[in-house]
């Protein structure tokens, strides 16, 4: 065995254990969101927070940085593309930021973010931002400490916390992107807003029973690709993905009898993140390559499932037989061309999650603009309601009735994940150029999706962006599979062809 074989071996066992301890605090975290008493709270938050900080150790143990060293030193990792070369470079990279950040500060956010998410469940049912106040002041004061003890160079203190979830990316290069964005989907709101055709959105809000609804989206999970034998789906106060290590991937979803919408998309978003986690290769585990290349790129793969493919009407061509059979009093007299555009009705709403396509960027906007005001300094946590409700105003022509429709809709405050908004539009861009390419080499997705033919797509997503976990640059990765670099235009292009048939436009 070479110098560099040997110094390589121990590093990656070295960084093998800190993912896999890593992962035990994931699974807490979930746990937490999906069946964990609520008075359990408290303890949790100790639990995580001592795992947090022993990973944390791990993680930045003096010995990964001399072995990074060494390796670095070395002549034969292969080309800066190998699997070798990529998995040392990123383990350099997290080990510099984790160095950063004192083992305090790690556990103090790990604690926080628990007693804070529960905080949020019960404010947010409440409807009752000042029970939340003090937990988002202190998570504000801590992401702060965080984004100075990182740095920023000569950009903003937003630039250290959006750089966790997107590598490279500045918040200026986002607001260079999103500006022209958000000029044309203004046009195209205002648009469709003066068309007279409206789709019958009642049929969305009939009875649903849970039990048919669960079986519907597990299904359509199935049938795209989630791999059940690997994950599973529950139900937690907001829908989330969380990939534990190879063989486990945990999707939630909530259900509301009486908005089809809600679960349904909500599963069908999630079973893009799970097959991403699940296409990553796992005998990489807790390497860059077995880790997803950013947050935006994890963002397109479940834009790109629950819209490109949920949202289309090849894709209830093949599942909407399926769904009368489930809701017959619901759909039983329904077209499915009245149904495909009731799920894909356009009009400004209060929630993000159940936003369509083409709002849904404004509200990511709305957040983006916020969340950098808040971590400068420019804005203060108690401003936040009245701040959001006039931008929600001044984006949608809409009055907030309550903060649990407001600033209180979101999980990610809460969670710490200031910086992590972005990262959806940005996936919305990039799952755009990434269907174009995927028509390109398989032909007509529309006849393969009107016969329940998913397999195609998902193996050229595996093959294309899931096996190369961080090898690539999230930018770079779009301009590798695409052969163009991160545009606006493809989105624009989508929606506006999209919905000029639906309203003829």
């Amino acid at each position: 065995m070479s110098r560099t074989d040997e110094l390589y071996s121990s590093l990656t066992q070295l960084l093998r254990e800190a993912a896999v301890l890593s992962s035990c605090g994931s699974v807490l975290s979930w746990d937490e969101q999906t069946y964990m008493p609520a008075n359990g709270a408290g303890h949790r938050a100790e639990q995580l927070g001592l795992l947090a900080g022993i990973a944390h150790e791990r993680a930045t143990s003096p010995r990964i940085g001399e072995l990074l060293s060494e390796l670095e030193q070395q002549t034969d990792l292969g080309d800066a593309d190998s699997d070798r070369a990529v998995n040392v470079r990123e383990a350099r990279r997290t080990f510099d930021r984790q160095t950063k950040l004192p083992r305090r500060l790690v556990e103090e956010l790990s604690r926080t973010t628990t007693m804070s998410q529960q905080a949020w469940v019960g404010a947010r049912e409440d409807a009752d931002f000042t029970a939340f106040l003090p937990w988002l002041e202190k998570m504000i004061g801590l992401k702060r400490e965080e984004a100075q003890a990182v740095g920023y160079g000569a950009g903003v203190p937003y630039d250290a916390l959006l750089d966790d979830y997107e590598p490279g990316m500045t918040a200026a290069e986002i607001e260079r992107v999103f500006s022209p964005l958000r000029d044309e989907l203004v046009k195209l709101v205002a648009a469709i807003q003066h068309s007279s055709r409206r789709p019958e959105v009642e049929i969305l809000s009939r009875h649903y029973p849970k039990t048919p609804q669960i079986v519907l989206a597990e299904g359509a999970s199935k049938a795209i690709g989630f791999n059940f034998d690997a994950g599973r789906i529950d139900e937690s106060a907001h829908p989330f993905c969380s990939g534990f290590g190879p063989g486990d991937c945990r999707l939630t979803t909530r259900y509301n009898d009486h908005h089809f919408n809600s679960a349904f998309f909500g599963v069908m978003h999630e079973s893009g993140h799970g097959i991403y986690d699940q296409g990553l290769p796992g005998d990489s585990f807790g390497l860059g390559i077995g880790q997803a290349t950013s947050l935006g790129i994890h963002e397109s793969q479940s834009r790109l499932w629950e819209n490109f493919v949920g949202r289309s009407r090849s894709f209830w061509r093949y599942l909407f037989p399926t769904a009368q059979i489930g809701f017959p009093k619901a759909l039983g007299d329904v077209p499915m061309d009245d149904f495909y555009f009731a799920i894909n009705d356009v009009r400004p709403s209060l929630i993000r999650v159940e936003a369509d396509e083409v709002t849904y960027n404004l509200h990511i906007m709305l957040r983006f603009e916020i969340e950098q005001q808040l971590i400068s300094g420019a804005m203060q946590p108690a401003d936040v309601p009245a701040a959001w409700n006039e931008k929600v105003m001044k984006y949608f022509g809409l009055t907030v009735p309550s903060d649990a429709n407001g600033c209180l809709q979101d999980i990610h405050w809460s969670a710490g994940l200031l910086g992590y908004f972005p990262t959806y539009a940005l996936g919305n861009m990039y799952a755009a150029q990434f269907y174009i390419a995927a028509q390109r080499d398989l032909g007509d997705l529309d006849d393969q999706f009107s016969r329940g033919v998913f397999r195609p797509l998902k193996e050229w997503l595996n093959e294309k962006i899931h096996r190369h976990g961080k090898r690539y640059s999230a930018k770079r990765l779009v301009e590798v599979v695409t052969g163009e670099s991160l545009s606006h235009g493809p989105l624009i292009t989508h929606l506006r062809t999209k919905y000029s048939e639906l309203y003829g436009l």
